[in-house]
């Protein structure tokens, strides 16, 4: 059931089968289903959490009321608002599942006290939030650096599976262009 991340967890630091145990024993896979959220805006955010299965998003509601998504989600990847999370403070944000997940909720208190037991899962969790940092900062100079055309392109060609898994007007606002847009480069009008 914990394999994934176990598995996960293994290609940045080795843990010893008692580690390995103790672990486990705070761990619980949780199912949510498409459309749920498991954050909303103005909630205190105070849960990571680990995609076994399925796919996540992370999204604002703008001043237009419209729905715009910053980050997606899928297997072997932790969602959460660091921000709302750190400083327990109220979020910003909502995070959605997009289809039905499998998802590892782990809570800060259990989290801090596994870092006590286990202090090298600070390392895998240092290493987990650098990438996800790089990762934001890409998407950032993407967004101000290319087109929306290319935006499109650069995202089908890294992860075309990806591409075709999510609603087409989620991946709009994520690559900050209207559904009609998308569908004017689908059809390979622009």
């Amino acid at each position: 059931m914990h394999d994934a991340l176990l598995q996960h967890i293994e290609k940045f630091i080795s843990l010893e089968p008692s580690e390995i145990d103790t672990l486990e024993s705070c761990l619980q896979l949780s199912k949510v289903k498409k459309k749920e959220h498991v954050l909303q805006e103005g909630q205190t955010c105070n849960t990571l959490y680990f995609i076994v299965k399925g796919c996540m998003r992370q999204y604002i509601i703008n001043s237009k009321g419209t729905e715009q998504t910053l980050q997606f989600g899928i297997e072997n990847w932790w969602i959460t608002d660091y921000l709302s999370y750190h400083n327990h403070t109220p979020s910003h944000f909502y995070i959605q599942a997009v289809e039905n997940c499998e998802v590892i909720a782990i809570e800060k208190p259990t989290l801090e006290s596994i870092f006590i037991e286990i202090p090298k899962l600070e390392r895998y969790f240092r290493v987990v939030s650098q990438k996800s940092f790089g990762a934001a900062q890409m998407r950032i100079k993407f967004l101000f650096t290319m087109s929306a055309e290319e935006r499109y392109h650069h995202i089908n060609n890294l992860f075309p599976e990806f591409v075709q898994r999510v609603p087409q007007y989620m991946l709009a606002s994520y690559l900050d262009f209207s559904a009609e847009f998308m569908s004017k480069i689908r059809a390979g009008k622009v």
